[in-house]
């Protein structure tokens, strides 16, 4: 059978009391907006009581001049039953201030986190304290800017031209 998601909010709040700020279901799909600060404990509760065992993807959101807070991490956990029908995905929000763009890893919760949070960080600069090698997975180590966050300047070369030249006299030598 399908979970039941007004249930399982309700249990999250009397367990963490006003941990998730926002609900929104569409399509057939749930999503929990929830405070950061108590996260980590809501996502093992979610692992360990309601067999949410396969974190899927991790992605940000940059709502820049949209929105305050500018940031918003999303993950997507799944639950498989026994039967098609009885798996369940729940999507989970968390902003994030683009003064505090630091958040636990939950790679401890979900081995595949790994390289779902370093490239997050790669891309918009979120560092996940106590990852076990945060570091550039698609841009060189070097590459100073931030390429999926919306004031980056595609028109600006200088990173990339830093980059290459130094990978040209390191080949040299």
């Amino acid at each position: 059978m399908s979970l039941d998601f007004d249930n399982l909010a309700q249990t999250i709040n009397l367990k963490f009391p006003d941990s998730i700020t926002e609900i929104i279901s569409f399509r057939d799909e749930t999503t929990f907006r929830i405070k950061k600060d108590r996260f980590i404990e809501i996502f093992k509760y979610l692992k360990s009581d309601f067999d949410f065992t396969f974190l899927a993807d991790i992605t940000a959101v940059d709502y820049l001049e949209i929105k305050d807070p500018r940031f918003e991490l999303v993950y997507h956990l799944h639950r498989f039953g026994e039967n098609y029908e009885e798996n369940d995905r729940l999507r989970i929000k968390i902003d994030l201030d683009a003064d505090d763009l630091e958040i636990k890893s939950v790679a401890g919760i979900w081995r595949g986190a790994d390289w779902l949070e370093r490239e997050v960080y790669d891309m918009f600069g979120i560092k996940f304290l106590g990852h076990p090698d945060l570091r550039r997975i698609l841009m060189p180590e070097d590459y100073g800017p931030f390429p999926l966050r919306k004031d980056f300047d595609v028109r600006d070369r200088e990173a990339s031209k830093e980059c290459f030249e130094k990978a040209l006299e390191e080949g040299s030598e």
